[in-house]
């Protein structure tokens, strides 16, 4: 069955680094554009970013200059590279992939 298992969550401080990774099984990865989406205490899930199977890039543009979003098609992982994080950052973070699927999701705070 389709699987999505995010990892790389924490606790990090205003201005600091974290990279997600979002490993996919069940389908072929390769074939499917895939997202980040994130939902902040009392607010709606919102998107982050995505990536076509051709390797374009979209984003919010709250995170835009700051996330990079990317994947390794032969190790089937997603991946969110995010710099320069800020306290509105804190969110559970959400890898989907346009099968549709959801993954459980990986809680990111942004705090002194």
């Amino acid at each position: 069955q389709v699987q999505l298992v995010e990892s790389g969550g924490g606790l990090v401080q205003p201005g600091g680094s974290l990279r997600l990774s979002c490993a996919a099984s069940g389908f072929t990865f390769s074939m499917y554009t895939m997202s980040w989406a994130r939902q902040a205490p009392g607010k709606q899930r919102e998107f982050v970013a995505s990536i076509s199977i051709g390797g374009g890039t979209t984003y919010a543009n709250s995170v835009k200059g700051r996330f990079t979003i990317s994947r390794d098609n032969a190790k089937n992982t997603l991946y969110l590279q995010m710099n320069n994080l800020k306290p509105e950052d804190t969110a559970v973070y959400y890898c989907y992939a346009n099968v549709p699927h959801w993954g459980q999701g990986t809680q990111v705070t942004v705090s002194s």
